[in-house]
């Protein structure tokens, strides 16, 4: 996600998820309990890492580490204030919560141990700026878990089809390959990529990598 200059007004993708936030969860909730167990299952993870969820929204995955792991330290990024107030009503006080854009993370350099992003990158206008952050602040040796929907599906293409028609903040989907070959651009090592379906519906993927030590 990102504001106007790369071509997305900051308005409509704020205005879209502003108005959801407050029931978004219910709404979306197969799907979210979905797509967060499958990234879980596939998040590397012990105590005391500083892990970073990208365009966390309401803080269901942050919520899960948090009830898993108390020794985590967890941060999480949103551009909706609405949606970060939701998150922050269910996260534990220790809980970092900033508005921010996947591009422009203002963190230091590897501060953080694992980045994760959960059903966003297809809304990142400028992907190749958001992977450069991603692997500006993650520590070397760290990791990088991205779960998104899959092109490569049938009926996430007609999702991709509907959404770009009807949502403006919607931008492109990919298909697993063209994210393992953004990814491994981006100086990540140890690109590995699993596309699976969550329900009948949703074709989803999760890409996993390192930054190089």
């Amino acid at each position: 996600m990102r504001p106007a200059e790369t071509g997305m007004s900051e308005p409509a993708v704020v205005r879209e998820y502003a108005e959801l936030a407050s029931g978004y969860d219910a709404r979306w909730s197969s799907y979210i309990h979905a797509s967060v167990q499958e990234t879980l299952a596939r998040l590397p993870r012990k105590a005391g890492d500083r892990i970073l969820d990208i365009g966390c929204g309401t803080g269901v995955l942050l919520a899960a580490l948090a009830a898993a792991n108390d020794d985590l330290q967890l941060q999480g990024i949103d551009p909706v204030p609405e949606m970060l107030a939701v998150a922050r009503q269910r996260l534990p006080e220790g809980a970092i919560l900033k508005a921010g854009w996947a591009d422009n993370l203002q963190l230091p350099d590897a501060s953080v141990d694992t980045v994760v992003s959960s059903s966003v990158f297809h809304y990142i206008r400028d992907p190749v700026a958001a992977l450069a952050e991603m692997h500006r602040v993650l520590v070397p040796g760290g990791n990088l878990v991205i779960t998104d929907w899959c092109r490569d599906f049938a009926t996430t293409r007609m999702t991709d089809w509907y959404f770009s028609v009807f949502k403006a903040a919607n931008f492109r989907t990919y298909g697993l390959a063209e994210l393992e070959a953004l990814v491994k651009d981006a100086a990540f090592t140890s690109v590995d990529g699993q596309r699976y379906k969550a329900g009948w519906w949703w074709g989803l993927m999760t890409v996993t990598a390192t930054r190089k030590s």
